[in-house]
C-alpha cells in the first residue's frame, strides 16, 4: 500500500485541477437534485445497485453475474435519462442561463417595473388571501413562457391589484388556471401549466400548488400561489416551495430572487 509521501510525490497541478473539478461537477449536481423526488430515485438505484453487486461478488451467483454486466449496467445509461428528465433540463437550462453567470442586467435595467410588480404581486396576494380567493401567478423571467401564454387568454395589460383580484374573482372567465406577468405587464392569463410529479413525502399539494412546483421545475419562473382552502401565501422557485408567507415576507422573497434592492418597509 503506497504512503502518505508516495501519493503526495504523484500529484501534481493537473492531478490536483482534475480532483477540484469533478467535486464542484458533483456539489453542483448535488444542489440541482436537492429537495426534488430525483433524490429518492438516487437513493433506490443505488441500493439496488450496491445490493446486485454485492451479491454478485460475495456469492457464487454466475447468472446474477452475468446479467448485472450484460443487462442491468447497460439498462442504466438509458434509464437515468429517462428517470431524471426534469432534473438533467433543469441544470442544463441553469447553465445556459449567462445572464446570471455574467451580469445581472435583468435586474438592473427594468427595477423601476420589477419594484412595481414585486409591490402589486405582494398586495394582490394579500387581499385574494384574505377575501379566500385561490390564485396562481407566474412570474418570466429569462426562460420565456410564451409557449403557456398562447394557450390562454392574451391580455398584455398594465399589472395592477384590482384587475388581478377581478381576474381571479369565482366564476369570472379568467379565473382559472393561471396569469404570467412579464416585468410589470401581465403577459396572459387562464393558462395551463404543466404539473409537478414530485409527489414525495406527506405533504399533499393540490392542482395549483402542483402546477407552481411544474414551471419551477421546467423553467426559471417564479410562482405565487394563494390557497383557495386556506387562504395561505406559498411561492415556488427551483423545484421548491415556501409557504405560509406574509406579505411583506414575500415581497423580500421576490426581491431576493429577482436581485432587486427595495426600501425598508414595515411587514404588512
Amino acid at each position: 500500500m503506497p504512503s502518505l509521501n508516495q501519493i503526495w510525490e504523484r500529484l501534481s497541478l493537473l492531478s490536483l485541477l482534475d480532483i477540484a473539478l469533478v467535486a464542484l461537477l458533483f456539489f453542483w449536481l448535488l444542489g440541482v437534485i436537492r429537495g426534488t423526488r430525483a433524490v429518492q430515485l438516487l437513493r433506490g438505484v443505488g441500493i439496488l445497485v450496491v445490493v446486485a453487486l454485492l451479491a454478485g461478488s460475495v456469492l457464487p451467483l454466475t447468472t446474477l453475474r452475468w446479467l448485472i454486466r450484460e443487462a442491468v449496467s447497460p439498462a442504466l445509461f438509458v434509464a437515468i435519462p429517462i428517470l431524471f428528465q426534469p432534473e438533467l433540463r433543469r441544470a442544463l437550462e441553469s447553465l445556459g442561463r449567462t445572464g446570471d453567470w455574467f451580469s445581472r442586467s435583468f435586474a438592473t435595467s427594468n427595477r423601476p417595473e420589477l419594484e412595481e410588480m414585486i409591490t402589486v404581486v405582494a398586495r394582490s396576494a394579500k387581499q385574494l388571501s384574505q377575501q379566500g380567493i385561490g390564485a396562481l401567478m407566474v412570474i418570466e423571467r429569462e426562460t420565456g413562457l410564451q409557449e403557456y401564454a398562447d394557450r390562454g387568454v392574451i391580455v398584455d395589460s398594465r399589472i395592477s391589484v384590482p384587475l388581478l383580484v377581478n381576474i381571479f374573482f369565482p366564476n369570472a372567465p379568467l379565473h382559472d388556471m393561471a396569469v404570467i406577468f412579464r416585468r410589470n405587464r401581465i403577459l396572459a392569463a387562464n393558462c395551463v401549466l404543466p404539473l409537478s410529479e414530485n409527489v414525495v413525502g406527506s405533504t399533499r399539494y393540490g392542482t395549483r400548488h402542483r402546477a407552481a412546483l411544474g414551471i419551477s421545475e421546467q423553467s426559471d419562473a417564479i410562482a405565487v400561489i394563494v390557497s383557495e382552502e386556506t387562504g395561505s401565501i406559498s411561492i415556488t422557485h427551483d423545484g421548491r416551495m415556501v409557504r405560509h408567507l406574509t406579505e411583506g415576507r414575500l415581497r423580500r422573497l421576490l426581491a431576493a430572487l429577482l436581485k432587486v434592492q427595495l426600501e425598508e418597509t414595515e411587514e404588512a
